[in-house]
């Protein structure tokens, strides 16, 4: 993707998602990073808040996704993330969503394990 974006990194959130039961039980630590891809020279050219998306909007809709119903798969809690950003901000054309899971029980040293998944507004009708 190309152009302007709006960026949130480091997000951090506790959650119940897993296909394990300890991980539906306990929950854990998930960390977010999003990039939307949207044009930003109508509010820089304005300076005007109403002509972009605030970073607090595309932050509530992460939190209400970890911090929601718990899913088996991170693939399904970045697309949801996602799709629901895309469906409410019709101004984003394509959203980069990467979800991790920082505490997982491997034989070595990670900053995280996770997914990462692109989508656009043609994401929408399939």
């Amino acid at each position: 993707m190309e152009g302007d974006k709006l960026i949130l990194r480091g997000l951090a959130f506790h959650g119940f998602h897993g296909a394990k039961a300890e991980e539906r039980t306990l929950g854990q630590k998930f960390l977010v990073d999003i990039d939307a891809w949207m044009d930003l020279i109508p509010a820089a050219v304005s300076d005007n808040l109403s002509l972009t998306i605030s970073y607090t909007e595309i932050y509530r809709i992460a939190k209400e996704v970890l911090e929601g119903s718990p899913q088996n798969l991170l693939e399904s809690v970045a697309h949801k993330i996602a799709i629901t950003t895309l469906t409410k901000y019709e101004q984003i054309s394509a959203i980069r969503v990467k979800v991790g899971k920082p505490h997982v029980a491997v034989q070595g040293t990670l900053d995280y394990l996770g997914v990462e998944i692109l989508r656009n507004r043609t994401h929408l009708h399939s």
